[in-house]
C-alpha cells in the first residue's frame, strides 16, 4: 500500500473522532510546550548570567591585599594595604597583561544645588575604562593628563547623573564631593551590577591621584586598595594569573615558604561556574518538561489501544481483502506519529507566543531558539514512534478470522 494512501486513511481515522483526537493531542501539546518553555527559560538564564558577567569586563582578575581585616571583594579604607601604584605599573608591563588599573574607593556625599546623594566614588586611571568595558554616554573619560595633574574632574554613572541633573546637561557642571568641587566631564552609558561598586550606574569616577589627595587617606602615599587586571585573551588568563603571582611575590621580596600577602580573584572562574549552573538548570528544567511529555505519550498509547479494539472488525475486513500486517502496522504507527507531530507544531507555536509575552513585559528575556524547536520536533516524532509502536504491532498481529468474529 502506498504511503500517501496510508497517510490519507490515518487522517480519516483521526477525523472520525475529533474530540478524542483533540484530547489526546492536548497532553502532547502541553508536554511539548513545557519542554520548549523550560529550555527557553534555561537559555534566558544563561544569557542573563553572560550579560551580567560581560558588564564586569572580559578575562578579568582582581588583586587585593590579603589581610585579616579584608573580607570579600571590597577592601576597606583603613585596612593594611600591601598593593601599590608601583605594583600596578609593573603589572602593566607584563606581556600577558592587557591592562592593570589601580583602584581607590570610598563612599561620599555627592551634591549639586539642593540635590545630594550618597554613593561610591572610585579613584582610578584611564586604563580602567578600557579593560572594564566602560562606555561613555556623553563627554569624555578620565585622561592621563587628569591623573598627572590631579585634576578635580568626575565621570558620573548614568543614574547618578539623572538624579542630580534630571534633564539638565551635566557636562561642564560643578558638583561637590564631600564639599570638594569637581567638574563633570563625562557620563557612563553602562548599567547593571559591578563586582566592586554595586550598581555601576550609581558610581562616580575621579582620577586616582585626586582621590588620594582630596577624598581617600591611605597609610602610604603609594598604596591602593586593589588592582583590576585584564588578560590579553581567555586562553592566556590562567598563565597571566601565574605571572601576576610570581611578579608580586618577587616585588614584595617574599621567601619560598612565605604565604602570599595578596589575593587574586579570578572572574573567569565565576564565568565557568555561571555557565555550569545555567547548563545544569536547563537540563533540570528540560527534564521536568519531559515528564509531562511522557505522560502525554502514555495517553497516546492508551487511546491507540482503545482504537485498535474498536476497529478490530475493520482490521479483519482489510486483511481479508488483501491488506498485509505491515500495512496495518504502518497505518496505526502513522496515526500516532501524526498526532504527535501536529501536537508538537501547536505546542511550539504556543510556547513561542508565551515566551514573546514574557519578554514583552521587560522583566525577563525568553526566546524560542532553533535548538529548542529541533529538540521538540525530535521528541514529538520519538514519542509517536515509541508509544505508538506497541498498539500498531498488536493490531498487525490480529488474525483476520478472529477479527471478523469480533462483536
Amino acid at each position: 500500500m502506498k504511503f500517501t494512501q496510508l497517510l490519507a486513511e490515518s487522517a480519516g481515522a483521526m477525523l472520525a473522532n475529533p474530540l478524542r483526537t483533540m484530547l489526546t493531542m492536548l497532553g502532547i501539546i502541553i508536554g511539548i510546550a513545557s519542554v520548549v518553555l523550560m529550555l527557553a527559560v534555561g537559555d534566558g538564564i544563561r544569557a542573563f548570567i553572560n550579560k551580567e558577567l560581560a558588564m564586569l569586563g572580559s578575562n578579568l582578575v582582581l588583586v587585593q591585599s590579603d589581610t585579616r581585616k579584608n573580607a570579600g571583594l571590597r577592601p576597606r579604607t583603613g585596612s593594611v594595604q600591601t598593593i601599590t601604584l608601583d605594583d600596578a605599573e609593573a603589572l602593566n608591563r607584563l606581556p600577558s597583561v592587557a591592562g592593570a588599573a589601580p583602584m581607590l574607593t570610598t563612599f561620599s556625599q555627592i551634591s549639586y544645588g539642593n540635590d545630594n546623594n550618597n554613593t561610591q566614588v572610585q579613584g582610578t586611571t584611564p586604563i580602567a575604562f578600557k579593560i572594564r568595558n566602560l562606555r561613555m554616554a556623553k563627554g569624555n573619560p578620565i585622561t592621563e593628563v587628569d591623573v598627572a595633574s590631579a585634576s578635580r574632574v568626575a565621570v558620573l554613572g548614568k543614574k547618578t547623573a539623572e538624579q542630580l541633573f534630571y534633564k539638565t546637561d551635566p557636562i561642564g557642571q560643578t558638583i561637590r564631593i564631600d564639599n570638594q568641587s569637581f567638574q563633570v566631564t563625562g557620563v557612563l552609558d553602562n548599567e547593571g551590577q559591578s563586582f566592586d561598586a554595586g550598581d555601576i550606574g550609581e558610581i562616580v569616577m575621579v582620577p586616582i591621584s585626586t582621590a588620594r589627595v582630596t577624598l581617600i587617606r591611605t597609610a602610604s602615599p603609594r598604596t591602593v586598595q586593589y588592582v583590576v587586571i585584564q588578560a590579553k585573551s581567555a586562553e592566556t588568563l590562567n598563565d597571566m594569573v601565574q605571572d601576576v603571582k610570581e611578579l608580586l611575590r618577587d616585588r614584595h621580596r617574599m621567601r619560598a615558604d612565605d604565604a602570599d600577602d595578596f589575593r587574586v580573584v579570578n572572574f573567569g572562574e565565576f564565568a565557568k561556574s555561571g555557565e555550569a549552573i545555567a547548563t545544569g538548570l536547563s537540563v533540570a528544567l528540560g527534564f521536568i518538561g519531559a515528564i509531562s511529555l511522557v505522560v502525554g505519550g502514555i495517553g497516546i498509547m492508551n487511546i491507540m489501544l482503545v482504537s485498535v479494539t474498536e476497529r478490530t472488525r475493520e482490521i479483519g475486513i482489510r486483511m481479508a481483502i488483501g491488506a498485509r500486517p505491515s500495512d496495518v502496522l504502518w497505518q496505526f504507527l502513522i496515526e500516532a506519529v501524526a498526532i504527535c507531530v501536529v501536537s508538537g507544531i501547536i505546542g511550539i507555536a504556543l510556547s513561542a507566543g508565551l515566551a514573546a509575552a514574557v519578554t514583552a513585559t521587560g522583566k525577563f528575556d525568553m526566546s524560542v531558539g532553533f535548538k529548542a524547536i529541533a529538540i521538540a520536533t525530535l521528541f514529538s516524532c520519538a514519542i509517536g514512534v515509541f508509544f505508538g509502536f506497541y498498539p500498531a504491532r498488536r493490531a498487525s498481529k490480529l488474525q483476520p478470522v478472529e477479527c471478523l468474529r469480533y462483536e
